[in-house]
């Protein structure tokens, strides 16, 4: 009986360890941006390290105070904060259920909705993906970024 405690403990630990850290890594991120993408017909994403860098070191910059604030630089961007751990991937879907609020025919969103983060998601020009994530200072919760290059949501075209 004791053997079999401490194999439940065991794997509980395993699992446990391996979904925190499958929220988070190039792959997970990847993996939730194509699987919107694929809903709407659009290629994959591929990560690249120099929009990745960038991202990084934008998350870097905001680690003080966490407020959403873009960066203004040249790539296309999708920010997230939590008060508590917010998970890549957490993040994401965050952004990509935005979907029900974006009108492909009209190219909007829905009267005082936001579904600018979802377009960015699933734009069919956007095909390297960096993404980054900091634990804000003083305890004060979580900050994700990711960058799109190119970036999307271009006025008057449609996102796929």
């Amino acid at each position: 009986m004791a053997s079999f405690s401490v194999v439940l403990c065991v794997l509980g630990l395993v699992i446990v360890g391996h979904v925190a850290y499958a929220q988070d890594s190039q792959q997970d991120y990847l993996d939730a941006h194509d699987a919107a993408r694929s809903e709407v017909g659009v290629p994959n994403l591929s990560w690249d390290d120099t929009v990745a860098a960038y991202a990084q070191n934008y998350a870097n910059q905001r680690k003080g105070d966490c407020q959403l604030v873009h960066s203004g630089g040249q790539y296309g961007e999708n920010l997230a904060w939590s008060s508590g751990d917010l998970s890549g991937t957490a993040a994401v879907q965050l952004w990509v259920d935005e979907k029900q609020y974006y009108d492909y025919d009209s190219n909007s969103c829905a009267s005082g909705q936001v579904c600018g983060h979802y377009t960015q998601v699933v734009w069919r020009n956007s095909v390297r993906l960096g993404c980054a994530k900091v634990t804000c200072d003083n305890n004060a919760g979580t900050f994700i970024i990711c960058s799109y290059d190119p970036a999307g949501n271009i006025v008057g075209e449609k996102p796929y």
